[in-house]
């Protein structure tokens, strides 16, 4: 991996340990961290209640190739789905779930969006 990427790689995991770390203040309990199948990621996969949240996590230093929230479009959301149906059907859970965003633009706050997928 050339260093370009490995500072990349490096800052999105210091973005997603920020979004737990923020997500757990609001009450969400980590229940498992990038979760991988084919096609498909999941960042990180919380509990809020009875809710199954799949949190998908973005960071964008400089607003050159758009923001962090436009980062997620139906590509990105159809590949959440798939991946979210996999592992629901993989632990045996039937409980309701939603998809919400953690965005950070530079060195802002996090922005938490719910329910990024009607």
């Amino acid at each position: 991996m050339g260093q370009g990427r490995a500072t990349v790689a490096a800052s999105g995991v210091a973005a997603e340990d920020r979004a737990l770390r923020y997500l757990q203040k609001q009450g969400l309990r980590l229940v498992e961290r990038n979760w991988h199948c084919r096609g498909g990621e999941l960042d990180l996969v919380m509990r809020e209640g009875v809710y199954w949240v799949f949190v998908e996590v973005r960071l964008r230093t400089s607003s050159r190739f758009g923001s962090a929230l436009q980062s997620i479009d139906g590509r990105k959301c159809a590949r959440l789905v798939h991946a979210a149906s996999l592992y629901l059907s993989e632990k045996h859970i039937d409980a309701p779930c939603r998809f919400d965003a953690v965005v950070f633009e530079g060195e802002a706050d996090p922005l938490w969006i719910k329910d990024i997928i009607a």
